[in-house]
């Protein structure tokens, strides 16, 4: 039995981590809300209401006890057949990333399908997934925040294989942050 204290601090990234990860899902695909966890509380909090008309064109959380070179739980976005409930914990079978630059900061977003929704689980890699998706996610996240005078650049998409390894470096980056040595 798990007892959750804090959805970053108290979830476990998962037993078949970094292939198969726990997903807390903070904002519903075609949502046009921002929220976030708070970092002190642990609960959501509504962050902003996007500027511009754009819509998160998938499900958009974190993986647990990871911690991202922009100082966050490591971002995963989690394509399903349907949006998925804010708070929502969730396993997310793997696939690739997106990498990013937000604001001058290294911003990795892992992608990731629904290791239990059967319309997309048949997925393995990034490369099975139809081109216009990555046009669409590109598309979204270089123009969502251009009303704000913010930045950001996707560098790029890498597969399977890049992901693991920034999900394993973010996995020891929050050991290193936040576990207290044992006496």
């Amino acid at each position: 039995m798990i007892t959750v204290s804090h959805p970053w601090h108290g979830v476990p990234p998962g037993d078949q981590s970094p292939r198969i990860v726990n997903a807390v899902i903070e904002i519903p695909q075609g949502s046009r809300a921002k929220y976030e966890i708070d970092k002190d509380s642990g609960l959501l909090k509504l962050d902003r209401v996007i500027y511009s008309s754009f819509y998160y064109p998938c499900n958009y959380g974190f993986i647990p006890q990871t911690y991202g070179d922009d100082k966050d739980p490591l971002d995963i976005l989690v394509i399903t057949s349907m949006p998925v409930q804010a708070m929502c914990l969730m396993q997310a079978k793997v696939i690739g990333v997106m990498q990013m630059i937000d604001s001058g900061d290294a911003d990795d977003k892992i992608i990731a399908v629904a290791a239990n929704d059967p319309s997309v689980n048949h997925y393995n890699n990034i490369e099975e997934i139809p081109p216009h998706f990555f046009e669409e996610l590109r598309h979204f996240f270089e123009e969502y925040k251009r009303l704000e005078n913010k930045s950001v650049t996707v560098n790029e998409f890498g597969d399977k294989a890049v992901a693991l390894t920034i999900i394993e470096e973010a996995l020891e980056l929050y050991k290193e942050h936040f576990r207290k040595p044992s006496k």
